[in-house]
């Protein structure tokens, strides 16, 4: 089938294999690709969050070896604020477990939005591991660049992108830790929030628009929820910011062509 009788398929959507032109001469080539587009702004950004998580770890009493763990084997900024959150306040480790879990929901819909679109033949066990390199920032960039990557060699770029942040995450968290007492409150609340504001900056660079009024009405009802009820306002808003964006992009803007280029 030529690529003109192809259906509409934006980069949000899973593209057929084969629909990309040859991007990379093999799989070495597309896993160094990764590691270089995320030694710039990605890397960077979630460096800085694990910052600011080492040294609000620090002030709120953890240790530096806890800490640390906490960046290795959850790497999930939420779900590391919530055990540290938990962990502080005696809570038993059946509710931290629970409680992280819950947080770390979030993934089940990257994973299924971002895997699917892998060669068939990289969709095996070996997925188990490779889900936990699975962060905002390797999940947000796979998705803006895979539309345009080989099928066969999205996997090796994904992991490019997504071991070099993991890598740096705990070296980032052991800084900040050392560093707690030197930054203000403030710098970081605010270096935690700067891994999802980048998450934010980089879907409103994607072509469809159905990621730009889900970010849209997010930021309407986001204070709105939160005003009344700001134990839920995220899921709250998430849910209904998400399900009108689609219900607009499906009903609306897929019958005007020109909308959707």
């Amino acid at each position: 089938m030529s690529s003109e009788n192809l259906p509409y398929l934006d980069p949000s959507e899973i593209p057929l294999e084969g629909s990309a032109v040859q991007r990379f001469k093999n799989r070495r080539d597309a896993f160094w690709s990764g590691i270089r587009d995320a030694s710039g702004t990605p890397a960077t950004v979630l460096f800085f969050g694990m910052v600011g998580f080492g040294a609000m770890s620090k002030t709120n009493g953890l240790d530096v070896w806890l800490t640390s763990l906490s960046s290795l084997f959850i790497f999930a900024l939420p779900g590391q604020v919530v055990f540290l959150e938990m962990a502080t306040g005696d809570a038993s480790a059946l509710a931290i477990a629970l409680a992280v879990t819950l947080t770390s929901s979030r993934f089940i819909t990257m994973t299924v939005t971002l895997f699917p679109q892998l060669h068939d033949r990289d969709r095996n066990r070996s997925l188990y591991a490779h889900v936990h390199l699975l962060a905002m920032t390797a999940w947000s960039v796979s998705m803006r660049e895979f539309h345009s990557i080989e099928a066969k060699h999205r996997l090796n770029y994904f992991v490019g992108i997504g071991l070099l942040c993991w890598i740096l995450a705990v070296p980032g968290t052991i800084l900040g830790y050392f560093l707690a007492g030197r930054v203000s409150t403030a710098m970081t609340l605010g270096l935690i929030f700067i891994n999802p504001l980048f998450f934010l900056l980089t879907f409103t660079e994607v072509k469809p628009w159905v990621n730009r009024i889900a970010i849209a009405l997010g930021c309407i009802f986001g204070p709105i929820f939160y005003f009344l009820d700001r134990d839920t306002s995220l899921l709250t808003t998430g849910l209904l910011a998400g399900t009108l964006a689609y219900m607009i992009d499906r009903k609306l803007l897929r019958k005007k062509p020109g909308v959707l280029g």
